[in-house]
């Protein structure tokens, strides 16, 4: 589990894809968040889980699925590319972002950018599956940074979005800072919201076992 508070800004040094499938190693340049890394360690990168494979140096290998490639943005990653890095939260640390799993649910799309004075707004369009689980005031993982949503569009508008405020320190600590209109990002909803919708696409067993017994739905 991660938080969501990005720890250091890694770069790529290469993404390999496999000559037998779909997958691809993913080798990254991270001095900080390597030190103390052990092999089958979790690791973010853009909001995305991965596991350790190897390790030379400052360099952190990665192995990286054929589905993660199709649903994120990491196919898309080139050397020189600078990448969010997380460790996952150890027992008993703190909860400093919100409760983040590192699986992506959809690539959302930079479509505004406003500077503010001490901060900016971003909006985000973003799959409009995805919309539902997303509210004013709730949080998001942006390329694996916790933030809060600030504002939704309406249910019934044809392209959805969502907004978000970065104050300076993110704007430095993490590649949003940089990102220009157009730019992709992993998103991932609060996962709070996908258990209670599969919750309620099912019948209350108590109730169904009552109609079974010819007791009172």
């Amino acid at each position: 589990m991660f938080t969501g508070i990005v720890a250091e800004q890694g770069s790529v040094v290469s993404l390999n894809p496999s000559a037998e499938d779909d997958s691809a190693v993913l080798v990254i340049s991270a001095p900080a968040t390597g030190a103390g890394l052990e092999l089958g360690g979790s690791i973010a990168v853009n909001g995305v889980c991965l596991t350790a494979t190897a390790l030379d140096g400052d360099r952190i290998c990665v192995d990286v699925m054929g589905e993660t490639l199709d649903r994120t943005t990491t196919g898309k990653l080139r050397p020189g590319s600078t990448v969010n890095l997380e460790r996952c939260v150890p027992a008993g640390g703190r909860l400093d972002g919100h409760v983040v799993q590192g699986h992506v649910d959809g690539v959302g799309e930079l479509l505004e950018r406003e500077n503010l004075g001490n901060w900016d707004r971003l909006r985000f369009a973003v799959p409009v599956q995805l919309a539902r689980y997303i509210a004013e005031k709730g949080s998001i993982a942006v390329d694996g940074v916790s933030l809060t949503v600030t504002a939704v569009s309406d249910a019934e508008e044809p392209q959805q979005w969502f907004e978000v405020g970065l104050i300076p320190t993110t704007l430095a600590a993490t590649g949003l800072g940089a990102l220009d209109i157009g730019g992709e990002v992993n998103l991932e909803v609060d996962v709070l919201a996908k258990y209670a919708e599969r919750l309620l696409a099912f019948p209350n067993p108590k109730k169904a076992v009552h109609a079974a017994e010819g007791g009172p739905a």
